[in-house]
Order: structure tokens, then C-alpha cells, then sequence
């Protein structure tokens, strides 16, 4: 997979993606990532940018032309033209099912913004997507971008040393990780669930199960409606509502 990042600071977007997994997949060729620096396509001699917004208002907008001409670059580079994303506050939220869906693509462009946006005949012109990581703002596109980034990585076959390892995490098929326990099996008087000291497989995995059913219904109880369920663990989440009920009535 390839993914191409349009930004202000390639260098911050590097300093990142270089290390740990990502770092690693890309050093082995799993994953291919570019850092564009958008103002290496400003016209002018002074490399600018941003301008003022027709109409007033407060700050500054990234310009039409810079932008359009770093996509086109890209474009032309690869053959074809990528799954284009503009990292927003105003794009829908970023959920587990949408990065399996992105890790699928061949290619990926992410625009990260800055200031106060973007001119929007761009968003128009080249954009397909809109993503936010929160209803929150930050100063620009590259954190959203580079969790992006990270997330979708992670999917990618031959990016994780064990593909089956992020089947197991959080959000993946609905349910919140199990909780993990390491050495020593003591520690200040808290004790390491005996199931996970057995050495019994089955067991370990269905008390694992069990405990990603019970923290989703406790912490984040409307992932539920989309979860790969079966029937036993849909009648006891039922269980679990009953006795909510029973205890405030």
C-alpha cells in the first residue's frame, strides 16, 4: 500500500513514521509512505501559502493552487489517482470499520490542513473524503493524519509481526480488548486471574471473551449494536439489562 501525505511539516509527519511498527514496515516494504511538502509548489518567490479569506474573518486560508498542483504531481507520478482525504473537524468520524475499509485501497492522499483551512474549491475539486479523529480541534492536519496513518498501517498485511494480533485489539469486530496481566503473577497483593495461569487454551479463551463482552458493556455499551454476537451473549447481555433495571427500580 501506498500512502501520500500533503503537509507543512513533512519533516514532524517523518519524525514519526520512521519509528516503531510503522517505521519498521516501511523499511521492510509493507507499506510505502511520502511526505509532500505543499510549499514547494507556491508560485511565488516568497513560497507563500495562505491568504486572507474573501469576506474577512479571522486567520488565514491554505490557497487553491499550492495544493492542487502538489495532488497533481502526485497523480501523475503514480498513474492513477488515489483515495484522497482531507483531515477535518467537520468530516465524519473516524470508526474501526472505516480503516479495514481504507486498508484495502491501493492508495491512499491525505491533505492535512493548517490555519484556518483549506479553500474550500479544492475540498470540491480533488477530495473524496472527509475524516476527523474527534469532535475536537487541534492546530492541524498531521496528528489526525498520522493516526490515520497508523491505524490503517496496522491492517495491512505484513505490517504486524503476527497478522492475527490486531483481531484481538480493541474496536476490532466491535469489542473492547480483554484485560492482560504479565509478571509477576503477584504483584502488591493484586493476583493474576487463575484461568490465565492454567495453561488451559480454551479456557483462556473463553474467559477472554467473556471479559471483552463485559468491559464493551460497561464502557462503551453502544459498540454492542454492532458486534459479531451469538445468541448465548445476546441473552446474557439481556441478563445484564434486566438486572440494571431490577436494581433502580
Amino acid at each position: 500500500m501506498r500512502i501520500d501525505l500533503l503537509t507543512l511539516f513533512p519533516e514532524m509527519c517523518e519524525a514519526v513514521m520512521s519509528e516503531s511498527i510503522i517505521g519498521r514496515a516501511r523499511r521492510k516494504g509493507a507499506v510505502q509512505i511520502c511526505c509532500h511538502q505543499i510549499r514547494d509548489y507556491a508560485y511565488d518567490r516568497h513560497k507563500r501559502v495562505d491568504d486572507s479569506p474573501f469576506g474577512g474573518g479571522m486567520g488565514m486560508l491554505l490557497k487553491a493552487e499550492p495544493i492542487a498542483l502538489c495532488m497533481e504531481t502526485v497523480i501523475q507520478h503514480l498513474g492513477f489517482k488515489p483515495h484522497t482525504v482531507f483531515l477535518s473537524p467537520e468530516g465524519k468520524t473516524l470508526t474501526q470499520q472505516r480503516v479495514c475499509e481504507l486498508s484495502n485501497l491501493n492508495g491512499l492522499m491525505l491533505l492535512c490542513g493548517h490555519y484556518e483551512g483549506v479553500d474550500e474549491r479544492v475540498l470540491e475539486t480533488y477530495v473524496d473524503e472527509e475524516v476527523s479523529i474527534g469532535d475536537y480541534v487541534v492546530t492541524g492536519g498531521e496528528l489526525p493524519a498520522l493516526v490515520l496513518v497508523d491505524a490503517v498501517c496496522r491492517m495491512v498485511p505484513g505490517v504486524l509481526a503476527d497478522d492475527e494480533c490486531f483481531q484481538m485489539e480493541s474496536h476490532y469486530g466491535s469489542l473492547l480488548e480483554y484485560p492482560q496481566y504479565t509478571r509477576p503473577a503477584v504483584w502488591r497483593g493484586h493476583e493474576t486471574p487463575q484461568v490465565l495461569l492454567s495453561g488451559d487454551h480454551e479456557k483462556v479463551k473463553r474467559w477472554r471473551r467473556q471479559q471483552s463482552l463485559e468491559m464493551t458493556y460497561r464502557k462503551r455499551p453502544e459498540l454492542l449494536r454492532s458486534a459479531d454476537l451469538t445468541s448465548e451473549e445476546r441473552n446474557e447481555i439481556g441478563r445484564w439489562d434486566h438486572e440494571i433495571q431490577s436494581h433502580k427500580g
